[in-house]
Order: structure tokens, then C-alpha cells, then sequence
């Protein structure tokens, strides 16, 4: 549990970083990859875990360009979100992933049909930070 957490953290302190080096862009595609590793070693790693070790692959393939990696990693983000007992939140960032890399791709048609179903998504939330938070992300999208 331990380098699951300190690996997605770590990962994201270079996404948030906005001058990084190609040496950090790989750290930072690493440690998501790790992070997720760690994940599926756990007996009490659930779905919910995975979508958001999914998404955080997901959108950092975003930021390094990668539209088909960007792309495979929001479809498994989603598929974890879809499961029984998956708070709604994980699917509106699933969505979220794939319309970002839908904008990588260039493809503008997908990229707001999956920003429309975030939406409605939001909706769905019963957090008012939740909600502010997912159309935040939503808006630097497009």
C-alpha cells in the first residue's frame, strides 16, 4: 500500500510540475506504472483503486502526447468504473481521461461526446467539491 500511494504521489507532483525534462516526463510515466503495479499486488486492491491508477496512466500518456496510450489506458480506467460499487466520481474521470485523449488524438467529435457524458456525471455527484472539481478538469479540456 505503501509504494502504491508514494508512487501515484510522486507521479503526481511531475504532472503538476510544468517545466519538466524528458528525464522526468519517464519518471513521471514510471511511477503511475508502478503505483498501479503495487495496486494489483494487494488482496484488498479493488476496482475503484484501479480506475484511478487507470486514469492517473491515462492522463499522464495525455501530457506526454500519446493519444493510443492515453486512449487504452482512459478505456480501462472506465471499464474499473463501471463496476458494481464504483462511486460515480471514478466514471466522471474516466470520461474525463477519454476526452482528453480524444483532444491528443484531434478528434474533436469524440472528445465531446465523452465531455458530455462527464457532465451529465456531475450531475449525478452528491459532493459540491466533487462536482466543482471534475468541471474544473473538464473545462481545460477543448
Amino acid at each position: 500500500r505503501f509504494f502504491a500511494a508514494d508512487c501515484f504521489n510522486k507521479a503526481w507532483e511531475l504532472i503538476d510540475k510544468t517545466d519538466r525534462t524528458a528525464d522526468e516526463d519517464e519518471r513521471m510515466l514510471l511511477l503511475s506504472m508502478a503505483s498501479a503495479w503495487h495496486w494489483t499486488q494487494r488482496p484488498d486492491c479493488t476496482e475503484q483503486n484501479m480506475s484511478a491508477a487507470y486514469w492517473q496512466i491515462a492522463h499522464i500518456y495525455g501530457l506526454l502526447k500519446q493519444a493510443d496510450n492515453a486512449r487504452r489506458y482512459g478505456e480501462l480506467a472506465l471499464a474499473k468504473a463501471k463496476a458494481k460499487g464504483v462511486p460515480a466520481f471514478f466514471l466522471g474521470y474516466a470520461y474525463e481521461a477519454l476526452a482528453r485523449a480524444e483532444m491528443v488524438a484531434g478528434d474533436k467529435e469524440k472528445m465531446q461526446a465523452y465531455l458530455d457524458k462527464a457532465r451529465r456525471i456531475v450531475k449525478r455527484l452528491p459532493d459540491a467539491e466533487a462536482q466543482k472539481m471534475l468541471l474544473s478538469d473538464l473545462e481545460k479540456i477543448g
